[in-house]
């Protein structure tokens, strides 16, 4: 039986057999068995071919639905009942060990650069050695940030806060591959990320991010809990301006 899905796909992606093969790394003949003979590939090819097709591999191979659930829940560190709880040591920990990647979503962040100061000097070394830092704040001049400093009830302190934070930044930004950015979405969780690790604090209606709690989760191939939440960071990023 053939997957008439994965060969619909990679038409509408304006992609052929031999573009994918080359992508994933594999012979185009292989890429013709997972069509004409509906093979499954193996977990780190679904991956490639799943993320250059736009689709998320389950549907393009539904029967590997048990192992991505399965694997999704294996993502799952440890989870801390508020930001608090979150060891100081595993903060200096992720941010040292970053080489590739440090992406951060928040409307202020400022516990993170007053509990670690050099970290804006950690960030431009890092950026310098090849590592990509996107840092995205709050605009403090949008509904979105004036509206959570009222439901937190601290009112124009949280403009203040994103305010402080970015100034903190303006010595990494002359560094290139450290790009800050402003956003006005409606932030439903701050994300961390680095490397293959994010620190996930959900916002809860009411509260300060401080006392809500936070998810620690760890990226493996073929999961969809990291990547769905780095989704939704770059959802803001794509709708951000530069700060």
């Amino acid at each position: 039986m053939a997957n008439d899905r994965l060969r619909a796909t990679i038409s509408a992606s304006d992609e052929t057999i031999q573009s994918v093969a080359d992508h994933v790394g594999v012979d185009p003949k292989s890429v013709e068995r997972w069509i004409t003979k509906d093979r499954t590939p193996h977990r780190g090819h679904r991956w490639k071919t799943a993320s250059l097709l736009g689709v998320d591999e389950v549907y393009l191979w539904p029967t590997v639905e048990k192992q991505t659930e399965a694997a999704s829940t294996s993502e799952l560190v440890t989870y801390y009942p508020h930001r608090g709880a979150v060891p100081t040591g595993l903060w200096s920990s992720l941010i040292e060990k970053a080489t590739s990647h440090v992406e951060i979503l928040v409307y202020a962040g400022l516990f993170l650069f007053d509990s670690h100061p050099d970290l804006p000097d950690q960030l431009a070394q890092k950026a310098k050695n090849g590592a990509a830092v996107r840092i995205l704040l709050g605009d403090p001049d949008s509904q979105m940030i004036r509206q959570r400093g009222e439901e937190e009830g601290i009112g124009e302190d949280l403009a203040a806060r994103a305010r402080i934070t970015r100034r903190y930044l303006e010595p990494a930004t002359t560094t290139p591959g450290v790009d800050v950015r402003l956003h006005d979405t409606i932030l439903y969780n701050s994300i961390y990320r680095f490397d293959e690790d994010v620190l996930v604090n959900p916002h809860v209606l009411g509260a300060p991010a401080g006392q809500n709690p936070v998810l620690h989760f760890r990226y493996l191939p073929g999961a969809r809990t990291f990547r769905h939440y780095m989704k939704s960071f770059d959802y803001a990023w794509e709708r951000s301006r530069t700060a």
